[in-house]
Protein backbone atom coordinates (compact mmCIF):
# COMPACT_ATOMS: atom_id res chain seq x y z
CA UNK A 1 0.00 0.00 0.00
CA UNK A 2 1.39 3.38 -1.06
CA UNK A 3 1.19 5.31 2.23
CA UNK A 4 2.53 8.54 0.72
CA UNK A 5 -0.15 8.52 -1.96
CA UNK A 6 -2.82 7.99 0.70
CA UNK A 7 -1.48 10.91 2.74
CA UNK A 8 -1.47 13.16 -0.33
CA UNK A 9 -5.11 12.29 -1.05
CA UNK A 10 -6.11 12.98 2.55
CA UNK A 11 -4.34 16.33 2.55
CA UNK A 12 -6.35 17.34 -0.53
CA UNK A 13 -9.59 16.02 0.97
CA UNK A 14 -9.36 17.54 4.48
CA UNK A 15 -8.39 14.18 5.97
CA UNK A 16 -11.28 12.22 4.40
CA UNK A 17 -10.70 9.18 2.19
CA UNK A 18 -12.84 6.49 0.57
CA UNK A 19 -12.42 2.75 0.35
CA UNK A 20 -12.16 3.08 -3.42
CA UNK A 21 -9.17 5.41 -3.05
CA UNK A 22 -7.43 3.14 -0.54
CA UNK A 23 -7.80 0.19 -2.94
CA UNK A 24 -6.47 2.36 -5.80
CA UNK A 25 -3.34 2.96 -3.70
CA UNK A 26 -2.78 -0.79 -3.25
CA UNK A 27 -4.66 -1.23 0.02
CA UNK A 28 -7.18 -3.92 0.94
CA UNK A 29 -10.20 -4.22 3.22
CA UNK A 30 -7.88 -5.91 5.73
CA UNK A 31 -5.61 -2.83 5.66
CA UNK A 32 -8.61 -0.58 6.27
CA UNK A 33 -9.80 -2.73 9.16
CA UNK A 34 -6.34 -2.57 10.73
CA UNK A 35 -6.21 1.24 10.41
CA UNK A 36 -9.66 1.52 11.98
CA UNK A 37 -8.61 -0.73 14.90
CA UNK A 38 -5.57 1.48 15.45
CA UNK A 39 -7.82 4.55 15.24
CA UNK A 40 -5.73 5.92 12.39
CA UNK A 41 -8.99 6.02 10.48
CA UNK A 42 -12.55 6.41 11.71
CA UNK A 43 -15.57 5.31 9.70
CA UNK A 44 -17.85 8.23 8.85
CA UNK A 45 -20.21 6.62 6.33
CA UNK A 46 -20.26 3.38 4.40
CA UNK A 47 -16.94 3.23 2.56
CA UNK A 48 -15.78 6.65 3.81
CA UNK A 49 -13.24 7.36 6.56
CA UNK A 50 -11.55 10.31 8.26
CA UNK A 51 -8.11 10.52 9.86
CA UNK A 52 -9.30 11.35 13.39
CA UNK A 53 -12.10 10.44 15.81
CA UNK A 54 -13.16 13.96 16.80
CA UNK A 55 -15.84 16.33 15.49
CA UNK A 56 -16.04 16.75 11.73
CA UNK A 57 -15.61 20.16 10.17
CA UNK A 58 -18.10 21.33 7.56
CA UNK A 59 -15.53 20.65 4.82
CA UNK A 60 -14.94 17.10 6.07
CA UNK A 61 -18.67 16.44 6.25
CA UNK A 62 -19.10 17.71 2.70
CA UNK A 63 -16.21 15.59 1.46
CA UNK A 64 -17.71 12.51 3.12
CA UNK A 65 -21.03 12.96 1.32
CA UNK A 66 -19.33 13.60 -2.03
CA UNK A 67 -17.14 10.48 -1.70
CA UNK A 68 -20.13 8.40 -0.60
CA UNK A 69 -21.85 9.30 -3.92
CA UNK A 70 -18.74 9.54 -6.11
CA UNK A 71 -18.51 10.85 -8.79
CA UNK A 72 -20.48 13.71 -7.29
CA UNK A 73 -20.29 17.43 -6.57
CA UNK A 74 -21.87 19.75 -4.03
CA UNK A 75 -24.74 21.80 -5.37
CA UNK A 76 -27.33 24.27 -4.04
CA UNK A 77 -26.65 25.79 -0.64
CA UNK A 78 -23.73 23.42 0.01
CA UNK A 79 -21.98 24.64 -3.12
CA UNK A 80 -22.61 28.28 -2.11
CA UNK A 81 -20.85 27.66 1.20
CA UNK A 82 -17.99 25.87 -0.56
CA UNK A 83 -17.62 28.85 -2.91
CA UNK A 84 -17.41 31.17 0.10
CA UNK A 85 -20.77 32.90 -0.29
CA UNK A 86 -23.31 33.61 2.42
CA UNK A 87 -26.02 31.02 2.99
CA UNK A 88 -29.49 32.61 2.63
CA UNK A 89 -31.56 32.86 5.77
CA UNK A 90 -34.37 30.69 4.36
CA UNK A 91 -31.94 27.74 4.24
CA UNK A 92 -30.97 28.19 7.89
CA UNK A 93 -34.22 27.05 9.50
CA UNK A 94 -33.72 25.12 12.76
CA UNK A 95 -33.74 21.38 12.34
CA UNK A 96 -31.55 18.27 12.16
CA UNK A 97 -28.41 18.37 10.07
CA UNK A 98 -27.30 15.83 7.51
CA UNK A 99 -24.98 14.01 9.88
CA UNK A 100 -27.35 14.20 12.85
CA UNK A 101 -29.54 11.71 10.98
CA UNK A 102 -26.78 9.28 10.04
CA UNK A 103 -26.02 6.09 11.84
CA UNK A 104 -22.54 4.52 12.15
CA UNK A 105 -22.56 3.52 8.48
CA UNK A 106 -24.31 6.58 7.15
CA UNK A 107 -27.29 4.60 5.95
CA UNK A 108 -29.79 4.31 8.81
CA UNK A 109 -30.74 6.72 11.58
CA UNK A 110 -29.60 5.31 14.93
CA UNK A 111 -29.34 8.44 17.07
CA UNK A 112 -27.21 11.58 17.07
CA UNK A 113 -23.92 11.25 15.24
CA UNK A 114 -20.93 12.40 17.31
CA UNK A 115 -18.92 15.18 15.78
CA UNK A 116 -21.53 16.57 13.40
CA UNK A 117 -20.81 20.24 12.80
CA UNK A 118 -22.93 20.93 9.74
CA UNK A 119 -24.66 24.30 9.48
CA UNK A 120 -27.80 24.12 11.66
CA UNK A 121 -30.86 22.98 9.76
CA UNK A 122 -28.93 22.37 6.54
CA UNK A 123 -28.29 19.01 4.95
CA UNK A 124 -25.89 18.41 2.09
CA UNK A 125 -26.94 19.04 -1.51
CA UNK A 126 -25.09 16.78 -3.93
CA UNK A 127 -25.35 16.29 -7.70
CA UNK A 128 -24.64 13.14 -9.71
CA UNK A 129 -25.07 12.11 -13.34
CA UNK A 130 -28.64 11.70 -14.57
CA UNK A 131 -28.44 7.95 -15.27
CA UNK A 132 -27.29 7.04 -11.75
CA UNK A 133 -29.59 5.82 -8.97
CA UNK A 134 -27.46 5.84 -5.80
CA UNK A 135 -28.86 4.67 -2.47
CA UNK A 136 -30.63 7.35 -0.47
CA UNK A 137 -28.72 8.71 2.51
CA UNK A 138 -30.56 10.49 5.33
CA UNK A 139 -29.97 14.23 5.35
CA UNK A 140 -28.57 14.32 1.80
CA UNK A 141 -30.53 16.04 -0.97
CA UNK A 142 -29.69 14.33 -4.23
CA UNK A 143 -29.95 15.99 -7.66
CA UNK A 144 -29.37 14.21 -10.97
CA UNK A 145 -28.27 16.19 -14.02
CA UNK A 146 -27.68 15.42 -17.68
CA UNK A 147 -25.12 18.25 -17.71
CA UNK A 148 -23.10 16.89 -14.79
CA UNK A 149 -19.80 16.84 -16.71
CA UNK A 150 -20.23 20.50 -17.71
CA UNK A 151 -21.40 21.72 -14.32
CA UNK A 152 -19.16 19.82 -11.88
CA UNK A 153 -15.73 21.11 -10.84
CA UNK A 154 -14.30 17.84 -9.54
CA UNK A 155 -10.78 19.23 -9.04
CA UNK A 156 -11.86 21.63 -6.29
CA UNK A 157 -11.83 20.77 -2.59
CA UNK A 158 -14.54 19.79 -1.99
CA UNK A 159 -15.92 19.22 -5.52
CA UNK A 160 -18.83 21.50 -6.35
CA UNK A 161 -20.89 22.74 -9.28
CA UNK A 162 -20.01 26.03 -10.92
CA UNK A 163 -20.92 29.08 -8.89
CA UNK A 164 -23.59 30.34 -11.29
CA UNK A 165 -25.49 27.05 -11.18
CA UNK A 166 -25.29 26.88 -7.39
CA UNK A 167 -26.74 30.39 -7.18
CA UNK A 168 -29.58 29.53 -9.56
CA UNK A 169 -30.39 26.32 -7.67
CA UNK A 170 -30.72 28.23 -4.39
CA UNK A 171 -32.65 31.13 -5.94
CA UNK A 172 -35.13 28.68 -7.48
CA UNK A 173 -35.87 27.32 -3.99
CA UNK A 174 -36.46 30.75 -2.44
CA UNK A 175 -39.81 31.09 -0.63
CA UNK A 176 -40.63 34.44 -2.24
CA UNK A 177 -39.43 36.96 -4.80
CA UNK A 178 -37.54 39.10 -2.30
CA UNK A 179 -35.55 36.10 -1.07
CA UNK A 180 -34.69 35.09 -4.65
CA UNK A 181 -33.47 38.61 -5.38
CA UNK A 182 -31.33 38.49 -2.25
CA UNK A 183 -29.57 35.31 -3.47
CA UNK A 184 -28.91 36.73 -6.95
CA UNK A 185 -27.82 40.10 -5.58
CA UNK A 186 -25.43 38.60 -3.03
CA UNK A 187 -23.72 36.65 -5.79
CA UNK A 188 -23.38 39.67 -8.08
CA UNK A 189 -22.22 41.98 -5.26
CA UNK A 190 -19.53 39.47 -4.27
CA UNK A 191 -17.95 40.19 -7.68
CA UNK A 192 -17.55 36.45 -8.17
CA UNK A 193 -20.05 36.45 -11.02
CA UNK A 194 -22.27 38.77 -13.05
CA UNK A 195 -25.94 38.91 -13.99
CA UNK A 196 -24.96 38.13 -17.57
CA UNK A 197 -23.09 34.97 -16.56
CA UNK A 198 -26.08 33.88 -14.49
CA UNK A 199 -28.34 34.41 -17.51
CA UNK A 200 -26.03 32.29 -19.67
CA UNK A 201 -26.09 29.54 -17.02
CA UNK A 202 -29.88 29.70 -16.87
CA UNK A 203 -30.03 28.95 -20.60
CA UNK A 204 -28.58 25.51 -19.78
CA UNK A 205 -31.36 24.82 -17.25
CA UNK A 206 -34.62 24.87 -19.28
CA UNK A 207 -36.54 22.90 -16.64
CA UNK A 208 -35.45 24.86 -13.59
CA UNK A 209 -38.18 25.72 -11.10
CA UNK A 210 -39.39 29.36 -11.35
CA UNK A 211 -37.27 29.87 -14.47
CA UNK A 212 -39.40 32.74 -15.85
CA UNK A 213 -39.20 34.55 -12.53
CA UNK A 214 -35.40 34.14 -12.42
CA UNK A 215 -35.09 35.50 -15.96
CA UNK A 216 -37.04 38.61 -14.98
CA UNK A 217 -35.14 39.09 -11.72
CA UNK A 218 -31.77 38.74 -13.43
CA UNK A 219 -32.79 41.43 -15.91
CA UNK A 220 -33.54 43.68 -12.92
CA UNK A 221 -30.27 42.83 -11.16
CA UNK A 222 -28.34 43.56 -14.36
CA UNK A 223 -29.97 46.99 -14.44
CA UNK A 224 -28.33 47.77 -11.10
CA UNK A 225 -31.00 46.85 -8.53
CA UNK A 226 -28.50 45.21 -6.20
CA UNK A 227 -30.64 44.39 -3.18
CA UNK A 228 -34.08 43.00 -2.45
CA UNK A 229 -35.14 46.46 -1.27
CA UNK A 230 -33.84 48.14 -4.41
CA UNK A 231 -35.53 45.57 -6.62
CA UNK A 232 -38.82 46.05 -4.78
CA UNK A 233 -38.48 49.82 -5.22
CA UNK A 234 -37.69 49.42 -8.93
CA UNK A 235 -40.74 47.24 -9.61
CA UNK A 236 -43.38 48.40 -7.13
CA UNK A 237 -42.62 52.09 -6.85
CA UNK A 238 -40.89 53.26 -10.02
CA UNK A 239 -42.17 50.98 -12.78
CA UNK A 240 -45.68 50.32 -11.49
CA UNK A 241 -46.40 54.03 -11.09
CA UNK A 242 -44.72 55.26 -14.27
CA UNK A 243 -41.96 57.33 -12.68
CA UNK A 244 -38.97 58.33 -14.77
CA UNK A 245 -36.17 55.76 -14.89
CA UNK A 246 -33.41 56.45 -12.38
CA UNK A 247 -29.73 55.83 -12.97
CA UNK A 248 -28.76 53.08 -10.52
CA UNK A 249 -25.61 52.64 -8.43
CA UNK A 250 -24.11 55.79 -9.95
CA UNK A 251 -20.49 56.15 -8.87
CA UNK A 252 -19.61 59.55 -7.49
CA UNK A 253 -16.26 60.76 -6.16
CA UNK A 254 -16.35 63.09 -3.17
CA UNK A 255 -13.68 64.52 -0.88
CA UNK A 256 -14.21 61.67 1.59
CA UNK A 257 -13.99 59.01 -1.14
CA UNK A 258 -16.24 57.26 -3.64
CA UNK A 259 -19.98 56.91 -2.97
CA UNK A 260 -22.69 55.08 -4.91
CA UNK A 261 -26.14 56.57 -5.37
CA UNK A 262 -28.90 53.94 -5.26
CA UNK A 263 -31.35 55.69 -7.61
CA UNK A 264 -30.39 59.04 -9.14
CA UNK A 265 -32.93 61.07 -11.12
CA UNK A 266 -30.13 63.26 -12.49
CA UNK A 267 -32.26 65.49 -14.72
CA UNK A 268 -34.40 66.54 -11.77
CA UNK A 269 -31.63 66.62 -9.11
CA UNK A 270 -33.41 64.02 -6.96
CA UNK A 271 -31.62 61.10 -5.27
CA UNK A 272 -33.35 58.15 -3.63
CA UNK A 273 -31.23 56.25 -1.12
CA UNK A 274 -32.59 52.82 -0.13
CA UNK A 275 -31.53 51.40 3.19
CA UNK A 276 -32.53 47.84 4.02
CA UNK A 277 -29.66 47.01 6.40
CA UNK A 278 -30.23 46.08 10.02
CA UNK A 279 -28.32 48.10 12.56
CA UNK A 280 -28.00 51.07 10.22
CA UNK A 281 -29.19 53.32 13.03
CA UNK A 282 -25.72 53.11 14.59
CA UNK A 283 -23.90 56.43 14.85
CA UNK A 284 -21.21 55.65 12.28
CA UNK A 285 -23.81 54.79 9.64
CA UNK A 286 -25.91 57.84 10.50
CA UNK A 287 -22.86 60.05 10.13
CA UNK A 288 -22.10 58.65 6.69
CA UNK A 289 -25.71 59.24 5.63
CA UNK A 290 -25.50 62.84 6.81
CA UNK A 291 -22.28 63.41 4.86
CA UNK A 292 -23.88 62.06 1.69
CA UNK A 293 -26.96 64.22 2.18
CA UNK A 294 -24.84 67.33 2.76
CA UNK A 295 -22.90 66.62 -0.44
CA UNK A 296 -26.19 66.39 -2.32
CA UNK A 297 -27.50 69.65 -0.84
CA UNK A 298 -24.31 71.45 -1.80
CA UNK A 299 -24.99 70.31 -5.36
CA UNK A 300 -28.62 71.53 -5.03
CA UNK A 301 -29.97 68.00 -5.08
CA UNK A 302 -32.72 66.53 -2.91
CA UNK A 303 -32.10 63.23 -1.11
CA UNK A 304 -35.02 60.99 -0.21
CA UNK A 305 -34.19 58.16 2.19
CA UNK A 306 -36.51 55.16 2.08
CA UNK A 307 -36.41 52.06 4.26
CA UNK A 308 -38.40 48.85 4.11
CA UNK A 309 -41.57 50.22 5.69
CA UNK A 310 -41.74 53.02 3.10
CA UNK A 311 -41.07 50.71 0.12
CA UNK A 312 -43.65 48.23 1.40
CA UNK A 313 -46.17 51.08 1.09
CA UNK A 314 -45.27 51.73 -2.57
CA UNK A 315 -48.25 53.87 -3.56
CA UNK A 316 -47.64 56.38 -0.79
CA UNK A 317 -43.90 56.56 -1.53
CA UNK A 318 -44.56 56.93 -5.27
CA UNK A 319 -47.01 59.78 -4.64
CA UNK A 320 -44.45 61.58 -2.49
CA UNK A 321 -41.80 61.20 -5.18
CA UNK A 322 -44.20 62.42 -7.87
CA UNK A 323 -44.75 65.64 -5.90
CA UNK A 324 -40.98 66.13 -5.54
CA UNK A 325 -40.28 65.35 -9.19
CA UNK A 326 -43.04 67.71 -10.36
CA UNK A 327 -41.55 70.45 -8.19
CA UNK A 328 -38.16 69.77 -9.77
CA UNK A 329 -39.39 70.03 -13.34
CA UNK A 330 -40.75 66.64 -14.37
CA UNK A 331 -43.74 67.12 -16.70
CA UNK A 332 -44.63 63.45 -17.05
CA UNK A 333 -47.84 61.82 -15.87
CA UNK A 334 -47.54 58.93 -13.40
CA UNK A 335 -49.88 55.91 -13.34
CA UNK A 336 -52.35 54.86 -10.70
CA UNK A 337 -52.15 51.14 -9.90
CA UNK A 338 -55.63 50.80 -8.42
CA UNK A 339 -58.71 52.44 -7.00
CA UNK A 340 -57.08 53.23 -3.66
CA UNK A 341 -53.65 54.16 -5.07
CA UNK A 342 -52.24 57.35 -3.54
CA UNK A 343 -50.89 58.34 -6.95
CA UNK A 344 -54.42 58.24 -8.38
CA UNK A 345 -55.67 60.44 -5.55
CA UNK A 346 -52.82 62.86 -6.23
CA UNK A 347 -53.63 62.99 -9.94
CA UNK A 348 -57.24 63.84 -9.24
CA UNK A 349 -56.28 66.54 -6.74
CA UNK A 350 -53.18 68.03 -8.39
CA UNK A 351 -52.42 67.48 -12.10
CA UNK A 352 -48.80 67.91 -13.22
CA UNK A 353 -47.50 71.41 -13.83
CA UNK A 354 -45.18 72.25 -16.70
CA UNK A 355 -43.16 74.64 -14.57
CA UNK A 356 -40.64 73.84 -11.88
CA UNK A 357 -37.02 73.48 -11.05
CA UNK A 358 -34.59 71.94 -13.57
CA UNK A 359 -31.19 70.67 -12.45
CA UNK A 360 -29.47 72.10 -15.49
CA UNK A 361 -30.83 75.58 -14.74
CA UNK A 362 -29.56 75.69 -11.15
Amino acid sequence: MDVRALQAIQEHQAGVISRRQVVACGGTDRDIARLVRRRTLTRVMTGVYVDHNGPLSWEQSAWAVVLRHWPAALTGGSALVAHGLRLPRFLRAPGPTAFDALGPTGDAPTGRRRGATMIPGVGVDVMVEAHRRPDRVAGVRLTRSRNFDDLALLHLSPPRVRLEHAVLEVASRAPDEAAAVGVLSDAVQSRRTTAQRLLVALELRPRMRHRKLLLRLLADVSSGAFSALEQRYLVDVERRHGLPTARRQRRERRERGVVFRDADYEKYAVIVELDGRLGHEWSDDAGQDLDRDIDALIDQRVTVRARWHQVLDPCRLAAALVRILWARGWTGRPRSCGADCAVGLLLRAQPPDSGGFHADSA
